[in-house]
């Protein structure tokens, strides 16, 4: 990381960033708790760089993504941490930015954080997604699930560039257990922008049979999870 003490002087701004940078300087105008514009510049900074030349499917370039998730978390967790860690949520798992490089630069608890969200775990063992919600819910590491709810939400936006048969088992995986998660996370209307999602996707499959869509595999789910209400 030789740019470690030089990442402002390169950092430049794109439309992606902009569009994310606007967004909490606004945000920053109603919170008590102010998030440090410095730091999601370098998350952002260091995102673009490790994710290079990766793109979508849809041929936007990949580090679109993850500004996008940490656009619509603002309105829900607008603390640094969560806007870092949404940034980063692909970096150990797709680059070669490591655990121990986010901890250099961001500390322990966002390097912890995205690795929660690193579906590659030992010995390269890659999980599904619904494994790691469950996993993340069991841990009640609830605040890292919600980065986790806009990333498939994001997913589901951008989904028609996917392949059909793609496109089923991540409709079919988001009906079964991210509606329910967003749910029992008390963010109904997450819920419904999901569903909308999977709805739409569902029409252009053609193959919409609500009974299709029962849990195979119930989370075990337990109590309700209380968020600290944000001071604006």
């Amino acid at each position: 990381m030789e740019d470690i003490n030089c990442w402002l002087e390169k950092f430049k701004e794109c439309s992606y960033s902009g569009r994310l940078l606007k967004k909490l300087l606004l945000v920053n105008k109603t919170t008590l708790h102010k998030i440090d514009i410095t730091q999601v510049k370098k998350a952002i900074y260091y995102a673009r760089k490790y994710h290079g030349n990766q793109k979508r499917q849809s041929g936007e370039p990949y580090y679109s993504h993850p500004l996008a998730v940490a656009f619509m978390i603002a309105d829900y967790l607008p603390k640094t941490d969560i806007i870092i860690t949404s940034i980063l949520h692909d970096c150990i798992e797709d680059t070669a930015l490591t655990f121990d490089m986010i901890k250099e630069l961001f500390g322990s608890i966002v390097a912890e954080q995205v690795y929660d969200l690193t579906r590659v775990k030992a010995k390269g063992n890659k999980i599904s997604s619904a494994d790691l919600v469950d996993s993340l819910w069991q841990q009640q590491k609830y605040e890292v699930l919600l980065i986790k709810i806009f990333d498939r939400l994001h997913n589901m936006k951008t989904i028609n560039s996917k392949s059909p048969e793609k496109i089923a088992k991540t409709v079919n995986e988001t009906l079964r257990y991210f509606l329910p998660l967003s749910e029992v996370l008390e963010t109904p209307e997450l819920c419904d922008y999901l569903y909308d999602e999977c709805y739409k996707a569902n029409i252009k499959l053609g193959v919409i049979k609500g009974s299709q869509y029962i849990f195979d595999k119930p989370l075990n789910f337990v109590g309700l999870p209380i968020f600290e209400n944000t001071t604006r």
